[in-house]
């Protein structure tokens, strides 16, 4: 069956573009322009001519020369700033040359390097991009928003406040970055189109004292907005945000401790809404749990589940992994949360230790009646005997000898994710686990790390890169215009994602699929949880496939492609 079949739908990234720009204009729109590629009948049609060389490329030609100009820059915030200015110049041939050596510039255009972007946002600053939207204007949100037009409806939303980027803390208005590189990461991974996202900052100071004190700094020079007024500005900007969009998925990123599960949790009830380091993080280290009990023959509802670092990414885990045991072995919350412990900077969490918690550990504190002996994390593996360990601590050799040896006298298979980053971050290095568990152990990690080797065998090392996970659920959500994503349809999400790990087949290979096929992967997820929303009464799209074939053409016919579509003269 043809995807012509689907053609007739408004994200069918297929046929002729309606383009109302002709001459030296055209060639300034990233948007529309080909540069070295326009065909002959389009340069007369366009008024083109003198305006380019005269010999025709093809867009794969001018992906060779782009990358061996990317590969003369000295250095990875060069090569960043190189693809930046490429983005700006012409968008298929951004996304052709990522989607061509994704893993290879991953890192560049996302962490670590994105971070230092952001760190240098009003330094290297050239062209805005995104909205940007300031705690002293709020009640001007609604009209703030209505200037920013791709002439398209708007699907996905990026909005950032800055307070917790990326592991470097308070960017201020630099967030703006964040939200620009999450949105490519959607549009690469799973085909969300570039026309129909929006990438926004919400202004509410910054409490970084070298953003305070730079003269060039573009931000509010002003200290980070809390309570009251700070809820508010989140408030109309949400409330602007689906009046002026009411079909756009909102995805929260990057938002501080206190905020982020906050915010949220009111949302996530009424909208359709995200946060990828609560919900993305848990998603993809779940689906590797899965794969993970799945080579140890540990069924999900016996499992037992340490989490070391208990702020958003590792209650966000914990969270998860609770739904998944509740959903799959259909009890309630409650009895799912006695299969996890989770350890912060004062040790397990406890009732007794009351305000001192963040709303998000709460749930997850243990009654000090039923705990006996002290709380530190060698105690709790000794008297919990975990399955599985994980870490998001950002605390570098937090799981030492010693706790390894521990958790692996007691199961056969220690599953042990140190997902801090970056990479000087770590919990633990792979080999070493590997070594001190007698190579038994199955291990994932937030960063990329080269396969170990125990007695002549070597194993590869799964990366929980939520970019497997995050662009597919909003591919998903965006098609089936779900009316708020839910815990099932993230569950969903993460059996898709372990169902296609490598060590189901092969107990060597990684617990997760490569980035490298990311594509395939988002088309999988989206479909699960397409599939899930339709089957909990939340999808509100009409026509949605019930047949999985036609549904992945449905899917496919969607999905954005870097490609040079012809282009059409209208009037402006």
């Amino acid at each position: 069956m043809s995807l012509s079949r689907f053609s007739h739908l408004p994200r069918a990234a297929h046929g002729p573009i309606k383009c109302p720009l002709q001459g030296a204009p055209l060639l300034g729109n990233a948007t529309y322009n080909k540069g070295s590629a326009f065909p002959e009948s389009e340069r007369e049609r366009f008024n083109l001519h003198g305006l380019l060389p005269p010999n025709i490329q093809t867009l794969d030609e001018q992906v060779h020369r782009a990358y061996e100009q990317y590969k003369s820059r000295p250095d990875d915030l060069a090569k960043n700033t190189f693809m930046a200015s490429m983005k700006a110049q012409n968008l298929v041939l951004y996304h052709r040359l990522l989607q061509t050596h994704l893993k290879e510039m991953f890192s560049v255009i996302y962490t670590p390097t994105e971070a230092d972007a952001i760190q240098d946002y009003s330094r290297l600053f050239r062209k805005p991009e995104g909205c940007f939207l300031n705690i002293n204007e709020a009640d001007q949100v609604e009209e703030r928003l209505a200037n920013y037009s791709t002439g398209e409806e708007i699907d996905y939303i990026v909005v950032s406040d800055g307070e917790q980027i990326l592991g470097i803390g308070d960017q201020g208005v630099g967030a703006i970055l964040i939200s620009v590189a999450k949105l490519v990461i959607t549009t690469a991974c799973a085909g969300i189109h570039p026309s129909r996202q929006l990438p926004v900052v919400l202004d509410c100071g910054t409490n970084n004292e070298e953003l305070l004190k730079d003269d060039l700094y573009l931000g509010l020079r002003q200290r980070r907005a809390t309570g009251e007024k700070y809820d508010q500005f989140v408030d109309k900007f949400v409330k602007a945000a689906r009046k002026k969009f009411p079909n756009a998925y909102i995805h929260f990123e990057d938002f501080g401790l206190q905020n982020a599960k906050r915010i949220l949790d009111k949302y996530r009830g009424e909208i359709a809404c995200f946060n990828d380091d609560i919900q993305g993080t848990g998603c993809v280290t779940l689906a590797a749990l899965m794969a993970g009990l799945h080579v140890s023959k540990v069924p999900l509802k016996d499992v037992r589940v340490v989490c070391f670092g208990s702020g958003s990414a590792g209650t966000g885990i914990a969270d998860q992994i609770s739904d998944a045991i509740a959903t799959e072995s259909e009890i309630s919350k409650r009895d799912a949360l006695k299969h996890i412990w989770c350890i912060d900077k004062q040790g397990l969490l406890l009732q007794s230790q009351g305000d001192s918690l963040t709303s998000s550990q709460k749930i997850f504190a243990k009654d000090d009646d039923q705990w006996s002996g002290e709380t530190d994390l060698l105690s709790v593996i000794k008297q919990v005997k975990p399955h599985v360990l994980i870490g998001t601590s950002t605390k570098p050799g937090a799981f030492t000898e010693e706790i390894i040896r521990e958790m692996g006298k007691h199961v056969e298979h220690p599953i042990v994710f140190p997902l801090s980053n970056p990479t000087r971050l770590h919990e633990a290095q792979p080999q070493d686990i590997t070594n001190w568990t007698d190579g038994r152990a199955l291990v994932a990690t937030g960063s990329p790390f080269p396969a170990v080797e125990y007695n002549g065998t070597k194993k590869e090392i799964a990366e929980c890169n939520n970019s497997t996970a995050f662009p597919g659920i909003g591919l998903g959500v965006v098609l089936s215009r779900a009316s708020r994503l839910s815990e099932k349809m993230i569950v969903a999400a993460s059996k898709a994602l372990a169902a296609k790990a490598p060590a189901l087949e092969d107990p060597n290979k990684p617990l997760l699929p490569d980035v490298e096929d990311v594509r395939e992967l988002s088309l999988n997820v989206a479909m699960s949880v397409i599939k899930t929303a339709v089957e909990e009464g939340l999808a509100q799209e009409e026509g949605i496939p019930g047949d999985d074939g036609e549904l992945e053409e449905w899917v496919r016919a969607q999905m954005w492609e870097a490609t040079y579509r012809p282009l059409e003269k209208v009037s402006s």
